[in-house]
């Protein structure tokens, strides 16, 4: 316990194995063995923040939760029977079916949220459960539920460590064991119903009836108003010290501090130590339990790719086909339909409107996946970094998984735009010529956004990406073939990293190579090279989007 910015937190991710820097000293032990990567599936973390998908309901996280974290040797009905369990042992059978949610999605009330982050860990039965302020924001009675949900861990045989800012007098009388932090020093360490008569017995204690919570924060803060002053600060005091007294006459934050952290060195301190160190007997069985050389996975990587990419394709379904994203692709169809209505290809004029139209496809098709594209990873950073830190799943596993089942979904609304474009336009009318324009299209679609993946993946950073990403795509727009056809001999290399240039003079080989050989000074080859161009981009940039997030330094390493 203590106050913002007293090292609570800190101390946590160093107890946790989420936060290993040389600079740290001392030693964390586990059962006497060091931390291991083997020891992620054995530690339950709760952070402050709920990072929870918003579209997924509540059994559906948890039965997600248990399929990947639990054993191998269990069977898919035994880990779904573990969550229903879980929600059970958690009172969630009410709001099981419904969605966690978020900022724009209604969903559960915070209570229920931190009680699903909690149930995502102890679904493993963790040997060691930690958790970051998991009363934060909720009201005494959720929060005194949550903290007895705690205690009958506890009980249970488990080790459970918290970091708390104000309990209530209730919460606090629940504790065991407690440490008491003020700017990153320890004040106190020991248990919980001694608290008070430990500062009582170095001369602080409360001059009102007042919350042992309260109390305590005050003086982690240096505040002793409402408090006895101990003599010995009183005689600083009156030393008339101008750095020790403050302008009522109390001693200042700072001199408080430093009384207390005496207080604690000089009386308990190498007591506790004492205590601490005294070896507890562990027989190599119990040790061995926490070691292994090898990282053991819930499952194999196909069955881990096959609940990534289900998970992945229920969470983001909503967004893809939401209202506002199929109006806007299908009112742009539909726009372009009527502006080039029934062209006509076979005269000059009417060549030269319909090849504007097959630019403005190729251009629209490679600008919308990058700037969707660029959203994935930065936006499920935290999700990854608290997953990952757990040793869910394979990074593999999920980048496959991730970027197939955007794919699939990315590749449903241009059909529908195609379809409606293709003959308001009246295109070339054969079923070959069609499916041949879908697959370009769809080759486009692919590459842009890859591009878009590497690029939010290498900076993850939304707006720095999106002003990469708009510099880029501007700049493949310009060389794409149809604003300029006389590049500059030195800088005319960039049109062959435009995925629009290819995807424009693909287009134009499919519906005019019956018609002339040259359009607007690009000469309809056999197309082989536009291909190759775009999957080599499908492939590359992808490539460079999973070495950008094997290189993130994800809390606890990969």
């Amino acid at each position: 316990m203590g106050p913002s910015g007293s090292g609570k937190t800190s101390l946590l991710n160093l107890l946790g194995g989420r936060l290993i820097q040389s600079t740290i000293g001392g030693s964390i032990t586990y059962n006497d063995q060091p931390y291991s990567k083997f020891l992620k599936s054995r530690i339950g973390f709760v952070t402050q923040d709920d990072v929870l998908f918003p579209h997924l309901t509540v059994k559906e996280t948890l039965t997600y939760a248990a399929r990947l974290r639990l054993p191998n040797m269990l069977t898919k009905e035994q880990k779904e029977k573990r969550a229903l369990d879980v929600i059970e042992e958690l009172g969630l059978e009410r709001c099981q079916d419904t969605m966690i949610g978020g900022s724009y999605v209604r969903g559960v009330s915070g209570g229920e949220r931190k009680r699903v982050c909690i149930g995502s860990e102890i679904i493993i039965n963790p040997s060691l459960l930690f958790l970051d302020e998991p009363t934060s924001g909720l009201d005494s009675t959720t929060a005194l539920r949550i903290v007895q949900v705690l205690q009958d861990i506890a009980e249970a045989g488990k080790t459970v460590v918290i970091t708390i800012h104000q309990p209530s007098s209730r919460l606090f009388h629940k504790f065991d064991k407690l440490i008491l932090l003020g700017k990153g020093s320890l004040l106190y360490f020991g248990k919980a119903s001694e608290a008070m008569d430990y500062f009582q017995f170095i001369g602080c204690a409360p001059l009102i009836t007042m919350n042992p919570a309260e109390f305590l924060l005050d003086l982690a803060n240096g505040n002793v108003n409402d408090i006895s002053v101990p003599s010995e600060l009183k005689d600083r005091v009156q030393m008339g010290n101008a750095e020790v007294e403050t302008c009522n006459g109390k001693p200042s934050a700072s001199v408080v501090q430093e009384y207390l952290e005496e207080a604690y060195d000089s009386r308990v301190a190498e007591i506790e130590k004492t205590k601490l160190m005294v070896p507890v007997p562990l027989d190599e069985e119990l040790k061995s339990k926490i070691y292994s050389c090898k990282r053991q996975w819930g499952t194999s990587w196909v069955e881990q790719f096959s609940i990534l990419f289900s998970r992945g394709f229920k969470e983001r379904k909503h967004d893809y086909f939401s209202w506002l994203r199929i109006t806007q692709v299908l009112s742009t169809a539909v726009i372009l339909g009527l502006l080039w209505w029934q062209s006509d290809a076979n005269n000059p004029k009417g060549l030269q409107d319909q090849a504007g139209l097959l630019f403005f496809i190729a251009v629209f098709w490679g600008f919308f996946p990058v700037f969707t594209a660029i959203f994935t990873f930065p936006q499920e950073r935290a999700m990854l970094t608290k997953e990952r830190t757990t040793d869910m799943y394979r990074l593999s596993a999920y980048f496959v998984a991730r970027t197939t089942s955007d794919l699939l979904l990315d590749l449903v609304l241009p059909i529908f735009f195609l379809l409606v474009v293709y003959f308001m336009a009246s295109l070339r009318l054969s079923a070959g010529r069609f499916f041949l324009s879908i697959l370009t299209v769809f080759l486009c679609i692919i590459a842009a956004q890859g591009l878009g993946l590497a690029i939010g993946a290498t900076l993850m950073d939304l707006k720095r990406a999106t002003t990469l990403a708009s510099v880029t795509v501007m700049t493949f727009m310009l060389a794409g073939g149809f604003f300029v056809q006389k590049v500059p001999i030195f800088i005319s290399w960039i049109r062959y990293l435009s995925f629009n240039y290819h995807t424009y003079k693909l287009l134009l080989k499919v519906q005019y190579e019956h018609v002339t050989r040259t359009i607007n000074g690009i000469t309809l080859d056999s197309g082989f090279t536009e291909v190759a161009a775009l999957l080599a981009m499908v492939f590359g940039y992808r490539l460079l989007a999973y070495i950008s997030l094997r290189r993130m330094k994800l809390q606890g390493g990969n």
